[in-house]
């Protein structure tokens, strides 16, 4: 497992899970046609996939 840390392997898994779940939720490609209206979408796409993601992720308390 150390080659997973040494070569970034996690952090690319995990760009890829947030890029897969991107292209399911928001779509394949951006809809707008202008390039300011494009960035929005993307903004607003950013948004609901973070609120989605904070959803699932577990609290840790500390019991000792």
């Amino acid at each position: 497992m150390a080659w997973q840390k040494s070569s970034g392997y996690n952090q690319r898994s995990r760009i890829e899970t947030q890029i897969g779940r991107w292209k399911v939720v928001i779509g394949h490609k951006l809809k707008a046609r202008t390039f300011e209206n494009q960035k929005t979408e993307a903004k607003i796409g950013v948004r609901v996939l973070n609120q989605m993601t904070e959803l699932g992720r577990p609290n840790f308390e500390r019991t000792a």
